[in-house]
């Protein structure tokens, strides 16, 4: 009953003592661990089983130490060099990244200076007194010219070392192999091996957590080890890690005897060691442990091994062999993902530095390495993988867009009951709603079906627009936004454009030929300029109604409606009315970036913060002006960020009902000047553009009833796949779109209605123009390019609906 007991607190997450952990090991079946070990991964990693793309440098082959099984150390040979060369390491890079890798995994014996004089001479001769020193000239330069990620494995290191390649990789590793010293006596595998005594091995994991260094480590069964003498190990192991919380994998790694070497006789752990051995370690550590089981050694099939815990397969390199064990050849990455799949996981690629180590790498990672890290992470803290970016004229992912379209074959599990409880209005929390953005391949499918079928049941087949212009009346701004390649002020003189501030009879001017062109709407916007008050507010409202009186003012972020307010000392309501009683129709919900202070703090830290925007906006929906709601994704904030800003909209909505729609607005980096500087991500991946679209009709569902994609942002091709994910409106034509533009973005600064309706028929749906709050245009007012559209769209609807 006790086991019984221990094995369910294992699989719900609990952490367990030495001696529950021993009893287990002493007790259970291999079936009980698997399943409560399988259970306890479950808990964090969900579907995901990682790898990472990677090729191996084996910067020498020298070593101090003589391990009885090891085939990758040898002596020095004649006529062979100790040391690669520093053009055959880059040679090596550049090769691995053109085959798409991004990890550099430098692998070299311990110290073999210190037994051969050979290793000095050719120390001597490339500059250096030591193969670590040699080690960081290395890895710095694939850094620096290929871009790989180094993670780097030298054996016992000391503290001085470790911070020197601190410097220049982004993880470091090494296998504490076993924590038992009688190994290393006569007759044992470590015999002759200094570098192999297990005091030593742990006090260099130990140091490398003083220097919060994310670390890879594990051990090695079937040396000569018993059974409780490998829980000691792991035991030891997670003290450590208790401690700093700087061990971001364990590997359990099977010995395999190797001919020509002294334990070539010996056999290796049975397959049930290895489960057995794989089965503990995921129920000795908190359940967001990577574990991980090399597929290339293991005589198990794996898909034992996936039911035995694990969540990594680790290195796959498609171009170098591993130099360690020469003769278990990598899987081809398309049967690795195949082989996932069968045990009913889903294979994502991984960097050397694991997701939650990359998502807090101001802590982690030395910050020279920042900028090269944060340009391959999505933000999740895994690769991206894929060339698309927000605004720019790249293809898109093949892969993602047939994903979008594919139908939902999830039957049960997590996500199929989140995705449930979505279609049914109720609210999800943020576990919940990250879940949801975590998805990939069939998940995606399965929220991006799901979110669709939402869309045909509240909106139908037609997709909206607004015909509008855009006049962003000044760029001049005294805040210091650190994203806004717009605005110019004393920081931002050598971003693009000139400073400029349009009179009020400039504004007149564009909103009659906005009309004029058809439009219903002027969205006017601009930098928070030091000159204005309140009052110049109004009088923009009062010039754009006198040139057209009937024309939809869209106007003023609660940025600018707070600073107005501010400036004429007046209450946000009264102010809010005043606008209102000018013209005011409408307000964008622009400025809201990120709906959480933790992310605010850094990005726009002397703007609104999130009480005080959601306040804004309460007060104009108290006084009857209707808003929109966006947010601005793919920078440096995390998925639980983008949770709690759905989450912020929705209890808004649900508390006034204002939010006419939802506008998901991807980071637009290339002129951002945190982007830049090295500090930003390179906005969201395509998968998580479409996901945001998605994501967001499920978890505001049936609150807000309009999901918005930006054809600025996205592109056209990238609309009609949020089509596809949940999206019913495409927003406005945008004449002098401008701000989009001024961060880089290439899709134009107008689709002219006839564009707009193409797009939205090209992907199978039926056009509506419609007014800013989602009234549908009378025939007779509809703009002449759009009456041009007509007869093509009847005989497309009349076809929809036979």
């Amino acid at each position: 009953m006790r086991q019984a007991g221990l094995l369910r607190r294992a699989a719900e997450g609990d952490r367990l003592s030495p001696a529950e952990i021993f009893t287990l090991g002493a007790h259970s079946s291999l079936d009980e661990l698997m399943q409560a070990a399988s259970a306890r991964r479950d808990r964090t990693h969900g579907q995901l089983i990682s790898y990472s793309k990677k090729v191996f440098i084996p910067l020498t082959q020298l070593c101090r130490d003589v391990c009885h099984y090891c085939t990758f150390a040898h002596r020095p040979r004649k006529d062979e060099r100790a040391y690669l060369s520093l053009e055959e390491v880059l040679a090596i890079a550049e090769a691995g990244a053109a085959f798409g890798c991004k990890e550099a995994l430098f692998t070299l014996g311990d110290k073999p200076e210190l037994r051969y004089a050979q290793a000095r001479r050719e120390l001597a001769a490339l500059g250096h007194e030591t193969t670590i020193f040699y080690l960081a000239e290395a890895a710095k330069a694939v850094l620096e010219r290929t871009g790989l990620l180094p993670h780097v494995n030298p054996g016992v290191m000391s503290a001085a070392e470790i911070a020197l390649l601190r410097k220049v990789s982004v993880s470091q590793g090494m296998m504490l192999e076993n924590a038992a010293p009688r190994l290393g006596e006569r007759g044992g595998p470590h015999f002759g091996s200094p570098d192999k005594k297990p005091a030593a091995r742990l006090a260099t994991i130990r140091a490398a957590g003083l220097q919060s260094v994310p670390f890879t480590t594990g051990i090695l069964i079937g040396i000569g080890e018993t059974r409780p003498e490998r829980i000691d190990a792991l035991l030891k192991l997670r003290d450590l890690q208790d401690e700093f919380g700087h061990i971001q994998e364990i590997i359990i790694q099977n010995f395999r005897p190797k001919p020509g070497t002294l334990m070539a006789p010996t056999p290796p752990a049975s397959a049930e060691d290895h489960l057995r051995t794989i089965a503990l370690a995921r129920l000795i550590f908190a359940p967001e442990m990577n574990i991980q089981a090399p597929p290339t050694l293991s005589p198990d099939p794996p898909d034992r091994l996936v039911h035995a815990g694990i969540n990594d397969w680790g290195g796959v390199s498609p171009l170098t062999p591993d130099h360690v064990n020469p003769e278990a050849p990598w899987p081809h990455l398309d049967t690795l993902a195949h082989r996932t799949r069968k045990a009913g996981k889903v294979l994502a690629e991984r960097l050397a530095i694991y997701p939650a180590y990359a998502r807090a790498m101001s802590f982690w990672v030395d910050k020279e390495l920042h900028q090269p890290l944060l340009r391959k992470l999505d933000g999740e803290g895994l690769p991206r993988i894929d060339d698309w970016c927000p605004g720019a004229l790249v293809d898109l992912p093949e892969q993602d867009v047939a994903l979008v379209t594919r139908p939902n074959l999830l039957r049960n599990g997590n996500l199929s009951r989140v995705l449930a409880k979505a279609q049914r209005g109720a609210a999800a929390d943020e576990d919940e709603i990250v879940t949801l953005l975590r998805a990939r391949d069939t998940e995606f499918s399965a929220v991006c079906r799901a979110a669709d079928e939402l869309r045909d049941e509240v909106n139908g087949s037609f997709v909206s627009y607004v015909i509008t212009r855009n006049i962003n009346y000044t760029n001049i701004c005294s805040y210091h936004c650190r994203f806004c390649a717009f605005s110019k002020g004393k920081t931002t003189d050598a971003l693009r454009g000139r400073p400029y501030n349009l009179s009020l009879a400039e504004i007149a001017m564009r909103v009659r030929e906005a009309a004029a062109r058809g439009a219903t709407e002027v969205c006017m916007q601009g930098g928070i300029h030091p000159d204005f008050s309140g009052a110049h507010y109004i009088e923009i409202c009062r010039a754009a109604k006198a040139a057209v009186p009937g024309m939809h003012v869209h106007a003023f972020s609660p940025l600018e409606i707070q600073q107005g307010a501010h400036t004429l000392r007046l209450p946000l309501h009264e102010f809010l009315s005043a606008l209102k009683e000018a013209g005011l129709g409408t307000v964008p919900g622009t400025a809201a970036e990120i709906l959480d202070d933790e992310v605010r703090a850094t990005l726009c830290p002397d703007k609104l913060s999130t009480a005080e925007w959601l306040n804004v906006m309460r007060t104009a929906h108290g006084v009857g002006l209707r808003s929109t709601a966006t947010i601005m994704f793919g920078h440096m904030e995390r998925y639980e960020h983008w949770a709690r800003h759905l989450m912020r909209v929705r209890e808004l909505q649900m508390e006034t009902g204002g939010f006419t729609e939802f506008v998901p607005l991807p980071f637009v980096p290339m002129e951002a000047p945190i982007y830049l500087k090295g500090e930003a991500r390179r906005g969201p991946t395509f998968r998580e553009a479409i996901l945001m679209h998605a994501v967001g009709r499920l978890a505001l569902h049936p609150h807000v009833t309009n999901i918005q994609a930006s054809w600025v942002k996205m592109g056209r091709a990238g609309v009609q796949v949020c089509l596809q994910a949940g999206v019913n409106d495409l927003g406005g034509t945008l004449m002098d779109e401008s701000i989009s533009r001024s961060a880089g973005a290439s899709h134009g600064q107008e689709m002219n209605p006839a564009e707009m309706e193409a797009t939205i028929i090209a992907a199978g749906r039926i056009p509506r123009q419609r007014t800013t709050t989602y009234n549908d245009i009378a025939r007779r007012s509809r703009s002449p390019c759009r009456r041009r559209e007509c007869a093509s769209r009847r005989t497309f609807a009349d076809a929809r609906h036979g």
